[in-house]
């Protein structure tokens, strides 16, 4: 038997058991054999511990940024306004313009035209609507919370000057002189009597003096009439006793030339259109018209608190004379913008800050709009406020770290124990490799053990398969994690020596064989690093 040496090149060159491997991976692939798979990449990748803490930073910021970017987009909230063609329902669609307009804004608004206040109150308790427009006395819904005062409604009760579009048209009455026959010459004069000038219509200076009168009423709409009513029972003056007259809020001048009333009562802002109508109609434009205070408005406020107490201010009508001549006492009532509770705080606050922006942008268009107020942010408020106006009206709004602290405090604290999770799990995957590769040595120490006391050559073969198949789950791709030095040392030498025992027990059995004239199978010797497989040609009889 001859020896072959490798050459140091050759040392280089992948070794056999390497090209085995190598051959056994394509099979698998070639089949499409699928078993393990799945589950020996899912160990790899939990294997790799920095490369899964940093998905999972990119995981987290992804989130985050998403979080941000649907946060700063724009929020549509629906809002119910009534009835259509009012002040209301104008200035609300003028605000929406407004916002859209506005690149900056947060809060988008579309408008939900209703029937009246009432109805829009019903739509956000039925949650038709995020925000509604609603009147204080007129089904306030018991789920709105204030965001601004729209408008303070004033009650405005005047008697029409004589001779205006309001009291009829008709100038006062003169008395013209008698006219006298001139007597005749030589006769004696006659007395006659002056003719009597018809009686003067009752001068009303007071509510009392209202009753059997008729009453002319123009405001925004639905409970105009509980406002006279609650005017008239302070006073005792039945509302049967009186003629109301309702008026046309578009047209209050044409309304009243058709219908002529005694006294006007106008509802509404004190620059709104049915206000103003109402004043201009009950002057005849040399006087105005007489204002009747209503001096129980403190009364009234305390039976219905629907109601508060107000002044018209002394020329607050202008004029040529200014109307009224002094301050008048009366009562008001307010509109809201009202929200629903589940409307997010940092979003009601948005809102608001862009309503009191608005104002003054609008109110060269729409008095009205400069109208708009803040409201009572008190705890003990007839109408509660909505957190979010009042932490904007109160400087008291949260930062984002005030708003998101515990999430972000929980979320780092569910990072981290993520991160341990997969840090011990690393581990405990790494401690399995470790004690697979324990196990496999030991077994390679067995095989040992097995191939110097190896019978025959089928038991080599079988052992030698086994090297193979531990090779294979060594190195195949896939399987468990890198190999690191000192196991790479392990399995070389522990290789080595298994692969040393089978080749010299083969050989010690084929010189056996040669002695019973029985063929050897081919033997394999280490030569260094590398093992070069011979084949040993045996003569027959004839020296061939």
């Amino acid at each position: 038997m001859q020896r072959t040496r490798v050459a140091p090149e050759a040392s280089r060159m992948p070794s056999p058991l390497r090209r085995i491997a190598a051959a056994m991976v394509v099979r698998d692939r070639t089949t499409g054999t699928r078993s393990g798979r799945t589950r020996r990449r899912l160990r790899i990748l939990l294997r790799q511990t920095p490369l899964m803490l940093l998905l999972g930073l990119f995981v987290v910021t992804g989130l985050v940024a998403a979080a941000f970017y649907v946060s700063d987009r724009p929020t549509t909230l629906r809002i119910a306004v009534g009835p259509p063609g009012s002040e209301d329902a104008k200035l609300v669609q003028a605000i929406s313009q407004q916002f859209a307009r506005d690149r900056g804004a947060t809060v988008r608004l579309t408008p939900v035209v209703k029937e009246g206040p009432g109805a829009a109150a019903r739509a956000l308790q039925a949650r038709e609507v995020e925000l509604a427009v609603v009147r204080r006395d007129v089904a306030f819904p018991a789920s709105g919370q204030a965001v601004v005062v729209m408008h303070d409604n004033v009650a405005v009760l005047v008697v029409p000057a004589e001779g205006s579009i309001a009291a009829g048209g008709k100038p006062a009455a003169a008395v013209a002189p008698a006219a006298t026959d001139k007597p005749k010459r030589g006769a004696k004069a006659r007395k006659t009597q002056p003719p009597k000038a018809p009686p003067e219509p009752q001068k009303i200076d007071s509510i009392e003096g209202l009753a059997g009168h008729r009453i002319g009423l123009v405001g925004p709409g639905m409970g105009d009439r509980e406002v006279l009513e609650a005017i008239l029972r302070q006073y005792q003056v039945p509302i049967d006793k009186v003629t109301v007259v309702p008026l046309d809020p578009r047209d209050v001048v044409t309304s009243l030339r058709n219908n002529p009333v005694d006294a006007v009562l106008a509802l509404g802002p004190v620059a709104s259109p049915q206000v103003a109508g109402a004043i201009a109609a009950s002057s005849n434009g040399r006087t105005g018209p007489t204002f009747l205070e209503i001096g129980a408005s403190e009364a009234i406020a305390a039976r219905s608190p629907v109601y508060e107490e107000a002044e018209l201010k002394a020329g607050v009508f202008g004029g040529q004379t200014p109307q009224p001549p002094e301050t008048v006492e009366t009562i008001s009532f307010k509109h809201y913008v009202v929200a629903r509770r589940s409307v997010p705080e940092d979003t009601v606050a948005d809102l608001t800050r862009q309503l009191f922006a608005v104002r003054q942008p609008l109110s060269s268009e729409f008095p009205i709009a400069a109208r708009i107020e803040k409201p009572d942010t008190d705890r003990d408020a007839a109408v509660p406020a909505h957190p979010g106006a009042a932490a904007y009206i109160d400087d008291d709004q949260k930062t984002f770290f005030d708003r998101y602290s515990d999430f972000i405090y929980l979320g780092v604290m569910a990072v981290s124990g993520v991160g341990s999770g997969l840090a011990w799990l690393a581990s405990h995957l790494r401690a399995d490799s470790r004690d697979r590769h324990r196990r496999l040595i030991e077994r390679l120490l067995a095989l040992l053990k097995s191939a110097h006391a190896a019978q025959n050559l089928d038991d080599l073969a079988r052992l030698d398969q086994e090297i193979d198949d531990i090779l294979a789950r060594v190195l195949l791709p896939g399987d468990k994690a890198p190999l690191d030095h000192g196991s790479l040392t392990a399995y070389a030498l522990a290789l080595d020596q298994v692969r040393m025992a089978i080749a010299e027990r083969r050989t010690e059995l084929g010189g056996d064989a040669a002695r019973t004239g029985t063929p050897a199978a081919p033997a394999a010797e280490p030569t260094g690093t590398a093992v070069t497989r011979l084949r040993i040609a045996t003569s027959d009889a004839d020296g061939t």
